[in-house]
């Protein structure tokens, strides 16, 4: 899905760079085997762990590709962790109104996504979406891609089993 590499050996090839990973967080909260921790504990833990790793202070992220699966649960955890990690400034969105869940292959789907959003500087909307939760208080994209300068941006991932990984991408 992306290839990774050393700055210095994609520029002796040549290669056009998309985006920098930054930072990685991950955590396993072991809640349930498909429930996420109401209290999003896990997740929390591996965006921090990602911020810091990058060295990315939270009111610097502008975009977060959410895990986002459309329930109930999940959507309204993700949402008051990111409002409680990232306060209300970036601008959300999830992919899986499109591709659907991919299970193991979601998360490099919306690896690669998230770095199109920020090369490109378009934030897709999250698909199928008429209305959100009034107790969902983050800015989600919806109906229409938004346009904005992306310098940082988060990709969650959240797995059966309470896995949680999050990816940190830069600007190239």
């Amino acid at each position: 899905m992306l290839v990774l590499e050393r700055a210095a050996d994609a520029r002796a090839r040549g290669a056009r760079v998309r985006a920098r990973l930054s930072g990685y967080g991950a955590s396993a909260d072991a809640h349930h085997a498909t429930a996420p921790d109401p209290e999003g504990r896990g997740a929390e833990r591996a965006i921090r762990t990602a911020l810091r790793d990058a060295g990315v202070a939270p009111d610097e992220v502008d975009h977060v590709n959410a895990h986002g699966t459309s329930t109930p649960l999940n959507d309204l955890t993700e949402a008051r962790v990111l409002k409680r990690v990232l306060g209300t400034r970036p601008v959300v969105t999830s992919s899986k109104g499109v591709t659907g869940h991919s299970l193991g292959a979601a998360g490099a789907i919306e690896a690669a996504l998230t770095v199109l959003a920020l090369e490109q500087g378009i934030v897709p909307p999250t698909a199928n979406l008429d209305s959100v939760d009034p107790a969902i208080e983050v800015d989600i994209v919806a109906k229409a891609p938004r346009a904005l300068p992306i310098g940082v941006a988060l990709s969650n991932s959240f797995g059966f089993g309470g896995q949680n990984a999050v990816l940190v991408f830069t600007a190239a």
